[in-house]
């Protein structure tokens, strides 16, 4: 339950970035969304580091080589929601 608590945490926070990202392409002089955007930014690095030293690498750019093919998939394990 741990590993989908944390990939839901980073899920929202990345969705957060994202909506903050576009906001900020129109209104970028806007200093109150530019540094709630930082700070989702520290918060999912924190949450990222913590969720792969726990379970392992989340993609091929962190972790050696295929070594994040060997997480489970969600469909692999008895917390899917699928």
């Amino acid at each position: 339950m741990e590993r989908t608590k944390l990939l839901r945490q980073l899920s929202q926070v990345q969705f957060a970035l994202w909506e903050l990202h576009l906001y900020l392409d129109t209104h970028p002089c806007d200093e109150k969304a530019s540094q709630l955007h930082a700070q989702y930014e520290h918060k999912y690095s924190v949450l990222k580091a913590e969720f792969e030293e726990k379970f392992g690498p989340l993609s091929p750019k962190t972790g050696e080589g295929a070594e994040w093919l060997k997480n489970p998939w969600p469909w692999d394990t008895q917390e899917c929601d699928c």
